[in-house]
């Protein structure tokens, strides 16, 4: 070990880091030199000291960091003041993710992002990732195959083609606007560009047609103007959703590299380039927000050690529920209808009860409120009952499970649907959940736990004796000993009580 030498980042890191440095104060240095009294130099110095500073910094931030792998770690020294060590096992390693900005482009350079597990279910904090930022093209490329694949340390690499999954369609452009993180992103970057002009003393107001254009509409009726406001809101927010989602998936491509792993590949400005090792994959999830279901769209994620909920587990984007249903099954090599697209059983009546308990009774006791305080809100807030009705029987419409011979398949929710396709080999525990309504309706809620994504995945509102069967049936050896156990005491809640004692 103490034999491999330690390497340092790429020595145009010390171009590439303080004008990435500077390009991020820029903005506040404008205000500074746009805001002072001409011809007062005590502005400049300011600005020229602070970019000093970051220059300075970058170069003590390259001078400082250095890395090595060995045959069983990953080892990163960062820092002068406050030093960093840092340490993972290459057997803890589950993601190598590439990214270049277009600053790092123009210098041929990538940032390599080394993702494992440490220690939770699913956690992936910071302590979990370690960042070179940042390599050569090649060096980068060499590292992702050398973490991945442990065989690459003692022999050279294979220069084997990989297989095509799934490449861009750019049809797939229609379902941008119908994604909330779009419509978000696209109303941030309005909000933070009009906040730079107002910064900079440039009021977009004060420009002649927007100006007369305002006046028009506070002199028209209320509903005028709601409804032109609304209006513009959403083809603002359309365009910046098609504009940022032409930027994130330009060139996307979904690969089956010679190792095995899934590598996907997008980006116009700021490539991205994200390896799942095969042997940490644990299942998919096809993800259906309401306006995405209604457009028939779906977006797939890879559920795998050391990728957290809600992270960069994307393997596609946005696209036809039926091509997101096929990317998932390639992802685990299965057939769609043995993964996503697999028969669902329904759930017991009861839990449609449930929902529509949760839905109307909250509220019937707003509408209550809303009346009290005034009879004409009260009487519009009407409509609210109906909404309230719909959307509980769609989300018991949404309920249902299958057991086929490889995964467990779970599907719930109304607002944002999600159906997981989860391999039982990665099953390492039950959790079951029974609330006092739910025991007195026979139903409980199970959760199969994994050590990936969100850490454990419910089956909810489940016929007690079909949840314990469900379980048994996932993880034989698991919950075997117990249920014996359960057995002499009758089933039902004692089963339940039982398996819930063995979580993992």
């Amino acid at each position: 070990m103490t034999d491999v030498r330690w390497r340092r980042l790429d020595p145009r890191m010390l171009v590439v880091g303080p004008l990435k440095n500077l390009m991020q104060l820029l903005p506040f240095l404008l205000v500074v030199l746009l805001t002072g009294r001409s011809g007062d130099l005590n502005q400049v110095w300011f600005a020229i000291s602070g970019a000093a500073v970051v220059v300075l910094a970058g170069v003590l931030r390259w001078r400082t960091t250095r890395y090595r792998i060995t045959d069983e770690r990953v080892e990163l020294h960062t820092g002068w003041l406050r030093r960093e060590r840092r340490s993972v096992p290459r057997d803890r390693i589950r993601t190598v993710d590439l990214t270049a900005s277009p600053l790092h482009r123009v210098f041929g350079l990538s940032v390599v992002q080394v993702g494992s597990a440490t220690g939770g279910a699913s956690t992936l904090d910071r302590s979990a990732r370690m960042d070179l930022d940042a390599v050569s093209k090649t060096e980068a490329e060499r590292l992702r195959r050398e973490l991945l694949d442990r065989t690459s340390v003692a022999a050279p690499p294979v220069h084997r083609p990989a297989a095509e999954i799934a490449r861009l369609d750019w049809s797939w452009l229609r379902f941008a606007p119908l994604t909330f993180s779009s419509l978000a992103g696209a109303g941030a970057v309005a909000g933070a560009g009009f906040n730079l002009l107002i910064e900079a003393g440039v009021d977009p107001r004060d420009i002649g047609v927007v100006d007369d254009t305002a006046r028009r509409v506070a002199t028209a009726p209320l509903w005028v103007g709601v409804g032109l406001a609304g209006a513009a809101l959403l083809v603002v927010a359309g365009v910046g959703s098609l504009l940022l989602f032409a930027e994130r998936w330009s060139g996307y491509r979904l690969t089956r590299e010679p190792d095995g792993s899934l590598r996907v590949r997008h980006g116009l400005f700021t490539t991205r380039s994200l390896s799942v090792s095969h042997e940490r994959l644990r299942g998919a999830q096809m993800s259906e927000p309401l306006l995405l279901r209604a457009g028939r769209g779906a977006q797939t994620r890879a559920l795998s050690t050391g990728l957290r909920d809600g992270g960069s587990g994307a393997i596609a984007p946005p696209a036809p529920r039926v091509e997101a249903h096929r990317l998932a099954a390639a992802a685990l090599q299965a057939d769609p209808a043995e993964a996503t697209r697999a028969a669902l059983v329904p759930h017991p009546r009861a839990a449609l009860h449930r929902r529509l308990t949760r839905a109307v009774l909250p509220t019937v006791a707003l509408v209550a409120a809303v009346w009290v305080v005034d009879e004409r809100t009260g009487l519009a807030s009407l409509l609210l009952l109906p909404a309230a009705v719909w959307l509980a029987v769609d989300r018991y419409r949404g309920l249902g499970h299958a057991l086929t011979a490889r995964h467990l398949v779970t599907r719930l929710g109304g607002l944002r649907r999600r159906t997981v396709a989860l391999q039982r080999d990665g099953v390492i525990g039950w959790t079951f959940r029974q609330s006092v309504v739910q025991r007195r309706a026979g139903l409980v809620t199970a959760e199969a736990v994994t050590a990936a994504g969100r850490g454990g995945y419910v089956v909810l509102d489940v016929a007690v004796s079909d949840a314990v069967a469900l379980a048994d049936a996932t993880t034989p050896d698991l919950l075997r000993p117990f249920l014996a156990g359960a057995r002499h005491a009758g089933h039902g809640e004692r089963a339940v009580v039982t398996a819930q004692e063995h979580r993992s």
